[in-house]
């Protein structure tokens, strides 16, 4: 049958409707064949059980790129961000939708392929709304003024009369819908300029933006019925399962013996890799026709290596490297602050303190391990059948591996079972593409069971941070010293991100960003310092908030040691130093109002929580923290309290409850705003008090959920969100409540027993020795 793609149940028809139950017991019986007609040009429809996006009725008005509207009045948005549960093309098509004036039952979403027109495809840093915002409602809005335009010519009348609303065109006398506006025929079209200039709705008239709807896909969602990589199905296609080397760089393949693995039903045959790219030296793959046959064949065969250079690192040895670092005043990269220049604020200081910081390895254990089918359709293409965040990145990666080029390679997207940054780095896809590559283009899904995974995660490197604090003789703060080491995912990555510092150094954003704080402190300095052994060891990846997750562990935590070194109240120290003033005044258009919103934030979040007023039981406390999202060029407010009582015979810890407030500018998905603020404050719980593994002999220690244990659902304490009503351009969501948790943690523990915690994650054991020092 070639390389068609299939869209049935395997050895039986397709039935017309799938029952959840249905569908988990054919995937277990027989298998489940999904895919998409090579003929479309969209890779997903989420909210169809076969994933084909919907076809257009007649002709199509197309005033941009981001979507069309068919004879019958529905509309298609055109979604370049990845679904991965949180409802993205849902928000950005309402954004569109509202603009465009037309009803929400009319409106469906396609995320499309990796096609050069569609710009940069990334999914993360809190990013997809911010950046849609602006050119969702300027399509929708060409979309309104194009139908506006053509409705008053054929009735006569000014446009200036006209209305569009729920699809459709008024002028108070006449009617015409969108659907015969189209039928008739459009071609009206806008260039950029035009477009930057359209009229948009006032905030007062949006009707679909911050209301409640429901989510384009939640059917197959919930239904059992959503695809995903792990469901993708090829005719032709085998399996395969990687044997991965002692280290993730540097390792070569000296011996392979499959002899006993030749008596596997099913196996077929090893494969060891030529990468070209760098990105799997030494890989080998073994292939079965079912992945199961793949899986036990790999059981059987005897590898050798000769391994790289870091077989023998551990996380302690990363640490020092860091500490090392941080000691030589001449590494690193130093932030653009007001007053980078800290030297007269220490010489010349009344009172100095300072502390340090460190947090270990975290992986991310998304649901969904990491896999990928590849092959070469019979046009010549490659298709890499996945899911992930960021397509445009890993795009040239695939096209030095496979030696093609980037035009010869489409990514089909599928949804993800979980990214939370582990699939922004698209390594995983290589091997896959390599191993068909080696078979002619034959098809081959390669699937990484959970202890694979673990050890390929690009997590979240180790830290180690010092922070310092200069006084005067009025105990007011005159200087602040922040100074960072940890491996870099953008500086392995993708470096073209990178922003130069003050002294002409290249530094990452995604690992210092937080450490930039919007409070006054006088002389401010920042510096971003690259671990090169983390880097040579492992790949440093980018995990949900990423950077804010340490740094703001140690801005939040050092700013309570400073308020309680000076025997000022933690909360009203921070508000002094929330000035919006100068450097932290805040600008247009997303940071209006600066510091000042920062303030209020964490004022709302120390009401609702009764902070500083509350009588608690003895050993238990109320700890506070508040943060920016992620970066200051996108500063999403955010504040949390934390209430946990500690056991003093065990240093067991009950979080009883937390707080968060948001001001994310205007709230475009009020129901995913919520969800993802709270699922982001219960991952940030998680990595304070769960979650950590280290590094030993170049490899993570902990590879499945028996060792590794993040937080449990009974451990799930109650929860309130607030969000401050506004109409500011909207900004991300997605990981701000994670930042605060832990430093809002650490600062409870020290108010309820007195012991000041500077490691995450947060250990019972930790706790009984701090209380004993």
């Amino acid at each position: 049958m070639g390389n068609k793609l299939l869209s049935r149940l395997t050895n039986s028809a397709k039935p017309a409707h799938l029952s959840r139950r249905g569908f988990l017991v054919s995937m277990t019986a027989a298998g489940v064949a999904f895919g998409f007609p090579r003929a479309s040009l969209a890779a997903m429809d989420p909210a169809t059980p076969d994933g084909v996006p919907v076809t257009p009725t007649g002709d199509t008005f197309e005033p941009t790129l981001w979507y069309w509207i068919d004879s019958e009045g529905k509309v298609n948005v055109n979604i370049t961000r990845a679904e991965m549960g949180q409802h993205v093309g849902t928000a950005i098509a309402r954004i569109l939708a509202d603009e465009l004036e037309v009803a929400w039952e009319d409106v469906n979403i396609t995320h499309v392929d990796t096609a050069e027109k569609w710009g940069t495809m990334v999914t993360g840093g809190s990013w997809s709304i911010w950046q849609s915002w602006p050119v969702y409602r300027q399509a929708g809005a060409a979309g309104r003024v194009a139908l506006i335009e053509a409705a008053a010519e054929k009735w006569g009348v000014d446009a200036a009369t006209c209305q569009a609303r729920d699809g459709s065109v008024t002028d108070g006398t006449n009617t015409i819908t969108y659907a015969e506006l189209v039928s008739a025929g459009l071609t009206r079209s806008f260039t950029e300029d035009e477009l930057k200039a359209l009229p948009l709705k006032p905030h007062s008239e949006l009707r679909l933006v911050g209301k409640d709807v429901t989510a384009l896909d939640i059917g197959t969602k919930t239904n059992g019925q959503a695809i995903y990589g792990l469901d993708a199905k090829v005719d032709g296609m085998v399996y395969g399962v990687p044997l991965l080397p002692p280290t993730r760089l540097g390792s070569s393949v000296t011996s392979v013996d499959d002899s006993a693995a030749k008596d596997v039903k099913g196996y077929l045959q090893t494969l060891t890799l030529d990468d070209p790219s760098g990105t799997v030296p030494g890989w080998v793959v073994v292939l079965g026709e079912t992945l199961m046959a793949a899986k036990w064949a790999s059981q059987a065969i005897t590898v050798e290596w000769a391994a790289g250079e870091t077989s023998n690192v551990s996380e302690a040895d990363i640490n020092a490297r860091s500490r090392e670092l941080i000691d030589d005043a001449s590494a690193g990269a130093i932030l653009h602050t007001e007053t980078p220049d800290t030297s007269a604020a220490f010489d010349g200081a009344a009172n100095v303190i300072e502390a340090e910081y460190t947090t270990q390895t975290v992986l991310h254990f998304q649901l969904e391990p990491v896999n990928a089918t590849a092959f070469q359709n019979q046009d010549g293409i490659w298709e890499i059948h996945t899911g992930n965040q960021w397509q445009s990145l890993i795009l040239p990666t695939l096209s030095a591996a496979l030696d093609a080029p980037a035009d010869k390679i489409v990514m089909r997207s599928y949804m993800l079972g979980g990214g939370f940054g582990r699939r922004l780095n698209g390594d995983y896809t290589v091997p896959a593409a390599l191993a068909s590559k080696a078979l002619g283009g034959k098809p081959v899904k390669l699937v990484f069971f959970r202890e694979d995974d673990a050890q390929f995660d690009s997590p979240r490197s180790p830290s180690v941070q010092k922070l310092r604090m200069a006084f005067d003789g009025n105990q007011q703060v005159v200087g602040m010293e922040h100074h960072a080491a940890a491996g870099w995912p953008t500086g392995v990555m993708v470096p073209s991100f990178m922003p130069n510092g003050v002294n002409g150094e290249p530094y990452d954003p995604f690992a210092i960003d937080g450490a930039d704080h919007w409070y006054s402190v006088g002389a401010h300095k920042v510096r971003a310092i690259s671990n090169d052994l983390a880097n040579q060891t492992f790949r440093p990846g980018w995990l949900r908030s990423v950077g804010p997750g340490w740094t703001n562990f140690a801005v939040e935590s050092f700013m309570d040691e400073a308020a309680h070194q000076i025997k000022a109240d933690p909360l009203d120290f921070r508000l002094q130093h929330l000035k919006a003033q100068g450097y932290n005044a805040g600008s247009a258009p997303n940071a209006v109002g600066g510091a000042s919103r920062q303030a209020a934030v964490l004022q709302k979040v120390a009401e609702m929580s009764g902070y500083g007023s509350t009588d608690l039981p003895a050993d238990t406390a109320i700890g506070i923290a508040t943060t920016f999202g992620q970066s200051r060029s996108m500063p999403t407010w955010t504040a949390g309290a934390v209430k946990l009582h500690i056991d003093r015979a065990t240093g067991e810890i009950d979080v009883q409850k937390m707080w968060l407030a948001f001001d994310c500018g205007t709230v475009v998905d009020p129901d995913s705003a919520r969800a993802q603020c709270e699922g982001a404050a219960l991952w940030g719980l998680s990595m304070a008090l769960y979650e950590g593994t280290l590094f030993e002999d170049g490899n993570v220690v902990d590879r499945n959920l028996g060792t590794y244990t993040p937080l449990r659902m009974i451990d799930t304490p109650e929860m309130e969100i607030a969000f401050v009503d506004s109409t500011e351009v909207p900004v991300g969501l997605g990981e701000p409540g994670t930042t605060v948790i832990a430093p809002a943690i650490a600062n409870a523990i020290y108010n309820a027993v007195g012991a000041r915690m500077r490691q995450l994650p947060i250990r019972p054991d930790d706790i009984l020795a701090a209380i004993k020092a």
